[in-house]
């Protein structure tokens, strides 16, 4: 939970500035205007150009939050006559401060000559943002490798438009995060950058076990010692990486996929389908050491690899129609800390900056904004200003914007 008492009279603002605080906020006033500086150096003057401030830094933001609630496919949208139209902070700044403002916002102006890293221009609002996940939150013991949170999803490729399509293969990188299942608070983000832009780039980072093996291990450095269970997806369980996990005292639990998962040094006879049909709720179990291999049958052979739970543990998975289900505890864990995930992905995902810039690190900025957005409200909800004033994750997000944009007093209205 989290690590700070706040007081019943905190403000949405104030969760949000727990992972960006104003520090933060007035270095992107620096780099802003000092890029804009050197880029009318390099291109001509620019008379309509004023140095942005404190003040129009947080409102810029909250225009830029607002496209999360209302889901507008324009940031400018605000100030059009349209269904998307919002006048009531639109008067706040004009539409052509703001579009200055988006030409030359920038978090790093100018890259050092020791930088080689692709992500320069965003890496130190990353690790201030991992700072503050770090100190304002301490999550549970089972936690979530979410493989990955962004990026083209099968399923939305079968059903979206061509032109959707096409902007997402644009996507140069996909973001993975750490989250803690019970809560869905997300302890640690990595951005991993595509090697290839090409049409190919999305089934080359499908299809390289080593690459999520070298996620997983990244999302999961500072975990060591703290006798956490990660569950993970087919992608990134393998019998190596969970080996190495344990020696660092990490426990794990994950399901395997003959075609998506590393199978190297697994038996194959617990890999392939046995050929006499089984009853529903059997299960086999093959052991080394501290691992076990399960197979378990439901409508279908499910295996999971697990070092964090005895296979001789029983549990139980309960269905609407068919009623109780014997299996082995770890395959109810998986299965509970799943439904979490699903959970998060349905109350939380939806409340992603609608705004999709062209460059990398301006598109990587919003989704680290939103994610920090999200965790604010769940340390909302588990504080006691909750129970002061129980907004939604929309009104929290509609409070933010105003908070930011000075159209509201921070203290709450009771």
């Amino acid at each position: 939970g989290p690590t700070r008492k706040m007081p019943l009279t905190a403000s949405a603002m104030d969760f949000f500035q727990l992972f960006v605080p104003d520090n933060v906020l007035k270095n992107m006033v620096v780099q802003t205007n000092m890029y804009a500086k050197k880029y009318q150096e390099r291109f001509g003057s620019d008379d309509a150009w004023i140095d942005v401030t404190l003040t129009e830094m947080k409102a810029f933001l909250g225009y830029m939050i607002s496209t999360s609630i209302h889901h507008c496919e324009s940031v400018l949208s605000i100030w059009s006559s349209g269904f998307y139209s919002n006048k009531s902070i639109a008067l706040i700044m004009t539409q052509s401060r703001f579009e200055k403002i988006l030409k030359y916002f920038h978090i790093v102006a100018f890259r050092s000559s020791q930088t080689t890293h692709g992500l320069y221009k965003i890496q130190p609002f990353l690790d201030s943002l991992q700072n503050g996940f770090d100190s304002a939150f301490r999550p549970s013991q089972a936690q979530v490798l979410h493989e990955p949170l962004i990026d083209e999803d099968p399923v939305f490729i079968a059903t979206c438009t061509e032109r959707e399509l096409r902007k997402r293969k644009k996507r140069k990188f996909s973001l993975w995060v750490r989250q803690c299942s019970s809560t869905g608070f997300i302890c640690q983000i990595y951005v991993h950058l595509k090697e290839g832009s090409g049409a190919d780039g999305l089934d080359a980072l499908k299809n390289k076990p080593q690459l999520h093996s070298m996620v997983a291990k990244s999302l999961c450095q500072n975990a060591s010692g703290k006798n956490y269970i990660i569950f993970t997806g087919p992608s990134i369980t393998s019998l190596n990486l969970f080996e190495e996990f344990e020696k660092q005292g990490i426990y794990c639990c994950g399901l395997l996929s003959a075609r998506k998962s590393d199978c190297t040094g697994l038996p194959l006879s617990m890999l392939n389908n046995p050929e006499t049909p089984q009853s529903r709720g059997q299960y086999r179990i093959r052991m080394k050491g501290n691992m076990s291999l399960i197979c378990w049958y439901n409508k279908g052979h499910f295996r999971f690899l697990t070092n964090a739970y005895s296979p001789l543990q029983q549990g139980v998975i309960i269905k609407r129609k068919s009623g109780e289900i014997p299996c082995p505890l770890a395959v109810e864990a998986f299965a509970a800390h799943l439904s979490y995930i699903c959970k998060y992905d349905d109350k939380y995902s939806k409340y992603f900056i609608s705004h999709k810039p062209n460059k990398t690190w301006q598109q990587v900025f919003w989704f680290a904004i939103s994610i920090a957005i999200n965790n604010a409200y769940i340390l909302y909800k588990m504080s006691e200003a909750y129970h002061v004033t129980r907004y939604s994750r929309a009104q929290f997000g509609e409070r933010l914007v105003k908070e930011l944009l000075g159209l509201e007093d921070t203290s709450p209205s009771h």
